[in-house]
This record gives structure tokens, sequence and C-alpha cells, in this order.
């Protein structure tokens, strides 16, 4: 029975991108090129996927994991010997391969789709994917014949005054008959200027041998887009944060303004949610329906249930629960967890902590390693001091506690149900139930403490 294979050409060093970083990892709205591209790959259910590496092969692999197999491109020879080296992967196979490169995030699985039934239907050894472009220079020309059939393609270098006017140009992408691929690989030459072997001569090759060579051409040009500089990454980013964007207004979601809001492509948000701008939205973010992200608010890897309000403030790999609300100016930071209904005010920063239900944190409050039960109340300025230096340690405040203003509470302490902390005491020692806590000294006046001053006489003190 035919397959459906893909070839995944990754092994570019991506130099233009002046870079420590791999090229077809570069982020596009959280979400590396390479990903973007195998991820569209996926949804047309190919048997097999190679991706061929070259540079940075170990950080590749390790993006992609065991969604691929992998072909090691020792030289870089050209694109035609990249997809040689996944012969003895390929090689033995019948049916249809797709040839895309990594550095194409752009590209959609409804496109993929298309050119493999284009290709099956047209009975075509070899399936280029085309598009208009506004600007061609700098790509390859496909020139056709007065009826429409593909004659060859025509590199920039080599195009004559009249196939530069050309406007329909190659993309890159291209659907083949697996067997004629590789047979017609191992006829490549490098004769060329580069010394390299050039996919692109697999079509002149197939032509030649009297083999149907077809074109589809997709709808949209933006969607061809190779990054190979960082100016083209700011340009395949805009184009997918609009895509993103449209998608989630589609679905129910207000965007106050669209061209401020910046929304990673893993991220779901529920409808009735109100997105208000310059707010940011990143990794795995989960929002529930009929939230608030008030302007400046950035969310990483945060879970937010229903009815959450967030204003001005980031949450980072933490969870809110539905009803409870932050900010402005506030942090919760990694492994903390608002309670429903708890409120969070303002320059409030939650670590590693519990808050349950109902609790208020007003203001100019640190919760680091600490357990919070329900209907309490922290006045403005607490610190939860939980690290020494060397160690952390845990606070547990129970249920329907209060604590005073400019409290500190020095970890390990618990802190029984219905207990009392005094406004500005230090807390060390367990609180039981019912009892309240005051660990501060008298107040002690000093009468005519002014006169110890060395200016005490002058006219400025009296």
């Amino acid at each position: 029975m035919a397959g459906k294979y893909t070839i995944i050409l990754a092994a570019g060093k991506g130099t233009r991108m002046k870079s420590k970083l791999y090229k077809v990892l570069h982020p596009v709205c959280g979400k590396p090129m390479v990903d973007h591209v195998l991820t569209a790959i996926e949804k047309t259910q190919p048997d097999k996927v190679v991706t061929i590496v070259g540079h940075g092969a170990e950080a590749v692999e390790e993006t992609l994991g065991d969604r691929s197999e992998y072909v090691v491109q020792e030289s870089q020879l050209g694109t035609g010997h990249a997809v040689l080296q996944a012969e003895p992967l390929l090689g033995d196979k019948t049916g249809m391969t797709l040839i895309a490169s990594g550095d194409t995030p752009l590209l959609t699985a409804t496109t993929f789709e298309k050119l493999f039934a284009y290709h099956k239907d047209k009975g075509a050894k070899a399936t280029i994917l085309t598009a208009t472009a506004p600007d061609p220079t700098g790509y390859g020309r496909i020139v056709r014949n007065d009826l429409g059939i593909v004659e060859k393609i025509v590199e920039q270098k080599d195009a004559s005054l009249e196939e530069a006017r050309i406007t329909e140009i190659n993309t890159g992408v291209y659907c083949f008959d697996n067997q004629a691929l590789f047979e017609a690989l191992h006829k490549v030459t490098n004769h060329n200027a580069q010394g390299e072997y050039y996919l692109t001569d697999v079509i002149e090759i197939l032509k030649k041998e009297g083999a149907i060579v077809a074109a589809y051409k997709m709808a949209n040009f933006e969607e061809s887009m190779g990054v190979n500089d960082r100016i083209a990454l700011a340009a395949a980013t805009k184009v997918m944060q609009q895509r993103i964007n449209t998608r989630h207004m589609q679905d129910g979601v207000t965007l106050i303004d669209p061209a401020t809001t910046y929304i990673d492509t893993d991220v779901q948000i529920g409808s009735d949610t109100v997105i208000e701008p310059s707010v940011s939205l990143k990794g795995h973010t989960v929002i529930g329906e009929d939230c608030v992200i008030g302007t400046h608010s950035e969310l990483i890897d945060a879970t937010l249930e229903d009815n959450v309000h967030v204003v001005s403030s980031t949450i980072e790999h933490a969870v809110m629960h539905s009803g409870s609300d932050i900010g402005p100016n506030s942090h919760l930071r990694p492994k903390a967890e608002i309670g429903e209904n708890a409120h969070l005010g303002n320059f409030v920063e939650i670590k590693n902590a519990t808050i349950g239900a109902r609790t208020k944190v007003g203001h100019l409050t640190y919760v680091g390693d600490a357990t919070l039960g329900t209907d309490i109340n922290v006045g403005c300025g607490v610190v939860f001091v939980n690290y020494d230096g060397v160690q952390k340690f845990h606070t547990t405040i129970g249920d329907k506690s209060f604590i005073g203003s400019n409290s500190n509470i020095i970890a390990p302490v618990n802190m029984a149900d219905h207990s009392f902390i005094a406004a500005g005491s230090t807390i060390t020692d367990d609180i039981p139930k019912h009892a309240m806590a005051i660990a501060r000294a008298r107040q002690t006046n000093k009468p005519d403490f002014w006169q110890r001053l060395p200016l005490a006489n002058s006219k400025d003190w009296d």
C-alpha cells in the first residue's frame, strides 16, 4: 500500500541570524519554527517523518523528541544532498513524499493536504508548491508553457529579462513520487558555481525523462515566508500573531487592541474573556471564561479558572481559581495557588504558597513557602520570612486568622485557626487557637530628646 512521508530540511547553519541559537529553533509565538512545521505536518497524518539535521542536531532532536526520525547531514552540500541522506529510511518506500523546510513556520496543514491531493490527482512524479509574490526578486521562477504546464524552475541569477518578470515563485516545498525522487537524486551533479547538489535539479531530470511535473499555486503568499534573518523572523511573528488573535476572537474572546496583544500559539482562552491592550500570554497558559486580563499583564504557563480578574500583574507557573483577583503590580511566582474568591491587592508577591478561599492579601506583602487557609486577613507590609540563607522553611496559617500590618513571620511557624498577630510583631513561635501573639517592645517616650542633637540651639529647631 502506498504511503505518505515527509522530509523536513533542518540542517542549515543560519549564519544570517547571527545567533548562537540554531536557526530553526528560533521561536515564533512561543514555539520553535521547526516545531510549527512539524505540527502542521502531523495534522496530515504521515506514515513517517524524517528530519535532516546538521549543526545543532542534538538541540533539534531534543526539541522534537520522538515525533520524528533523524538523519545527520555531516557536510552541507546542498538541498539535494540533504534529501538523499533520508534514503536509508525512505528509499524502499512507495507513495508520496513531502519535502518542507524547517524555517517556514507559517505553512499550514491545509496547504500540505491540498498539495498532496493535487499531486495525486495529477498523477505527477513531482509537484511544486508555488505562490504569486508581490516582489519575486530572489525567488526561483516557475516557467510554464502556453498550456500552463511547468517547463522548469529558473533561479534569479539565471533568469532572462522575460523570465524575471514572472511573479509565480518556487516556495521550496515539493511533493514527489518517493521512488522517482531517490532515483533522480542519484543523477544530480554539483556542476555549478556553488559546487552543491540542488533539489531543484530533480525537476529538470524528471522533465527530461518525460515524467509529469505539476505545480500547485497556493492562495496566500505570506504562508510561504522563509526565515533567514531577524527581520524575516519579526515579519513571520507578526503574521502568526494576527492568525492566533483572529482565531481567539472568532472563538468569542474580546481583544481590545489586537495589534498590542501577544498570544503564544498554545495558549487557550475561554469565551467572553476580555484581554486589554499590551498583554502578553505565553507558553501553555490556560484562561477560563469571563475573565479580565488588564493592561500590561504578563502570564507565563499560568492557569486561570473562570471569572478571574488580573490587573497589571505578572503570573508565572501559577494557578488562580474561580473568582479570585490580583493587582495592580503584583507577582505570582512558580507554585503559587490562589483559592476561589481570594483577593490579592497591589504589590503582593506569592511564591510556592497556597492562598485559601476568600483570603485577602491586600498590599505590600510577600508570602513565600506557606499555606494559608480560608477567610484570612493579611495586613499591609507583612513578610513571610522563609529563608535563613541556607534553607527554605514553611509556614502554615489556619482558617479565619488575622495578621496585623507590618508583621514578620519567621518560618517555620504554625498559626492555628482563629488566631491573631498584633501589628508590628516579629513572630518566631507557634500560635494556638484563639490566641493573639504580640512580639514587640513596649513604647517608651524620651522627653526633650531633641536637645541631644548638635543643632538643638539653632532657630531652625525651634
